[in-house]
């Protein structure tokens, strides 16, 4: 983790004292500006950086035109690149590698010569390790973009969005921020920092901490321990493990989130929040209402509303989310488990959606369970929770320790 290296302790030790010195906007900004460049450079190096400013040069310039095909070529191009540094391996090996053998080395070949001097190590190309934040600067481009194209207005201000690009705190593990919201934060924040934002923000980082070092790195260790001896645990033990790896990702995942929204709160800067208690969801729905949420809302809003959502009868609404729980997966990692996790819970959503229309047992259901939320919070954890299997292995490994709870 990033934010636990002496390197960065130490940053923002820095950072911090000096920003609430400054106090005047017209001191803060370019100051805060400086330090996202070096941050950024220090942790991706001149190799993660160069695709990014690219990138972001072209985008911040096709807004200001505010043309709807220029835009719109934004948007594609942000796609591309994602795709190209995040799954050029995962396309070329595990997609087309699987239609045809030889197409995947193929693919790899041609990226290498469109890429001169890129070095090699094992057969991997280096270069196609994604930059710092790759996925998060995609997916903030491209609802920059998207809002621009509907008509919100670009930000002209070069420094405004080299600040809305490369914030440090929120870089590295989100929360995925929208521009029409972070840049009034982002000027109130320069304007004024109280003892009550760096108390809430302390508070913040201190809670994020204990979430991420104390308790999810520590259940990393013993589940490390555990998970190899899962078959000849008792069946309490396997359920404890099982339980301790639920925990474990909504610790890390939610003690990251602590982190950034509280160095964000340091300087007066207020993000969005990331997690609201999933696990106390009584529905797959109100379980992504709860987790990740500037992830989900995202993904609702930027593609499973422009597939067309729920506005073309119920066999386009599921197909619709399940290509939109597809993409939530792919975005954790190119892995095929990811892909198949998404679409899991694709499923589950188009289940738990639809199932009070089915004729005769729909309704009796549904008026069942309304009578039993507990069954639902139940029904909802365990479908959550097994998700975890396919998040975390292989899917033929998910599919045995699931088993194995059940016998």
């Amino acid at each position: 983790m990033i934010f636990n290296t002496y390197w960065f302790i130490l940053f923002a030790a820095v950072v911090m004292p000096v920003y609430w010195l400054l106090r005047k906007p017209v001191l803060r900004l370019p100051f805060l500006a400086i330090a996202c460049v070096v941050f950024h450079y220090h942790f991706a190096g001149p190799a993660g950086m160069a695709p990014i400013i690219a990138l972001g040069i072209v985008t911040y310039l096709l807004a200001l035109t505010r043309n709807r095909t220029a835009c719109a070529l934004g948007i594609v191009l942000s796609v591309l690149v994602l795709c190209f540094y995040k799954y050029i391996h995962f396309f070329a090996g595990g997609v087309l590698g699987m239609i045809n053998p030889a197409w995947g080395p193929a693919l790899e070949t041609t990226a290498r010569h469109l890429l001169p001097g890129v070095a090699l190590a094992t057969d991997k190309i280096y270069l196609f390790v994604p930059p710092l934040g790759m996925s998060f600067f995609a997916f903030e481009f491209v609802h920059y973009l998207y809002e621009v194209r509907k008509g919100a207005a670009p930000l002209k201000n070069p420094l405004q969005f080299l600040l809305f690009a490369i914030f440090f705190p929120s870089l590295v593990a989100g929360p995925i921020k929208r521009f029409g919201q972070f840049i009034p934060a982002l000027q109130e924040g320069a304007e004024r920092v109280g003892t009550t934002d760096v108390a809430d923000g302390l508070r913040r980082v201190a809670m994020g901490f204990i979430k991420k070092v104390v308790i999810a790195d520590n259940l990393t260790l013993a589940i490390a321990f555990y998970e190899p001896q899962f078959a000849t645990l008792d069946h309490l033990s396997r359920w404890f493990v099982f339980t301790l790896i639920a925990v474990r990702i909504l610790m890390d995942f939610s003690g990251y989130s602590d982190i950034a929204i509280g160095l964000a709160r340091l300087l007066g800067i207020k993000l969005p929040e990331n997690f609201n208690w999933p696990y106390a969801a009584t529905s797959i729905q109100e379980f992504w209402q709860r987790w990740h949420i500037s992830l989900s809302s995202w993904i609702r809003d930027y593609v499973y509303i422009p597939l067309g959502g729920n506005r073309h009868g119920i066999v386009r609404k599921i197909f619709n989310g399940l290509v939109a729980f597809a993409l939530v997966g792919l975005w954790h990692g190119p892995a095929w488990n990811f892909v198949i996790w998404g679409l899991y819970h694709g499923v589950g959503l188009a289940v738990c959606s639809n199932y009070a229309a089915l004729p005769g047992v729909g309704p009796r259901l549904a008026k069942v369970l309304g009578a039993h939320p507990r069954w639902c919070w139940a029904a909802t954890q365990l479908f959550a929770w097994l998700g975890w299997l396919l998040f975390f292995y292989p899917v033929p490994r998910a599919l045995e320790l699931a088993g194995m709870l059940f016998k």
